[in-house]
């Protein structure tokens, strides 16, 4: 969270608009079938603390406050995160080669709690052509930088054993000093909820590239 403390820094003077609201922590499981091609993804979310107390609050889950959901519980959460608007990519950019892979909307949701954090599963499923999953980039993230996602959660593949992954970490540092010297051209009245705010979220993105050569 160390680069996320410093983005505070540059951003608050300007406006709360600026900076995250919500702390994911994500994981991935790529699916691959026999002939190397991408099947689905599993996506794993794992909420910040404050963030979860709030969610488990409104929907008057975990009465006994002891960090732990109820069968019946994890029923009622399991989905709450599901309800896409129509157009939303699910915060998921994945991409074969230059071109973007279609996604279908989350299947199969699952929600519990570890250690008071709310963490959700659900299931995307490859839409249209077959993708193969020799030359893939995938990317969790908010464009508008409401929600931050950080990769800290297993990515794995489940499929050809020759299959694997690689990370790419951003440039944080570079990234932090172009925002800081955008955001000191403006005035201090600036406002970014009434103007265009930078769509900066796939700058800070991690990025998982998936390759299974000789599939």
């Amino acid at each position: 969270m160390r680069w996320m403390t410093a983005l505070f820094a540059f951003c608050l003077p300007f406006s709360a608009a600026a900076h995250p609201h919500v702390f994911i922590d994500t994981g991935l499981e790529f699916i691959v079938d026999d002939a190397g091609n991408l099947t689905h993804v599993k996506v794993t979310w794992a909420y910040d603390e404050f963030y979860s107390l709030l969610v488990l609050e409104d929907m008057k889950l975990d009465q006994d406050g002891d960090g732990v959901l109820t069968a019946a519980e994890e029923q009622v959460l399991s989905g709450f995160d599901a309800q896409w608007v129509e157009g939303y990519n699910g915060d998921l950019v994945i991409r074969a080669g230059d071109q973007p892979v279609a996604l279908s909307g989350p299947l199969e949701p699952h929600a519990t709690t570890e250690d008071g954090r709310i963490v959700t599963s659900h299931l995307r499923k490859v839409e249209g052509s077959p993708v193969s999953a020799q030359n893939l980039s995938a990317k969790p993230f908010d464009e508008t930088f409401y929600t931050a996602y950080e990769v800290t959660r297993p990515v794995t593949i489940s499929g050809p054993d020759n299959c694997q992954t690689e990370r790419f970490e951003p440039d944080v540092d570079k990234e932090l000093a172009q925002m800081q010297a955008f955001l000191l051209t403006l005035d201090a009245d600036y406002d970014l909820e009434e103007n265009d705010i930078p769509l900066v979220g796939e700058r800070f993105a991690t990025e998982i590239r998936v390759s299974c050569p000789d599939t």
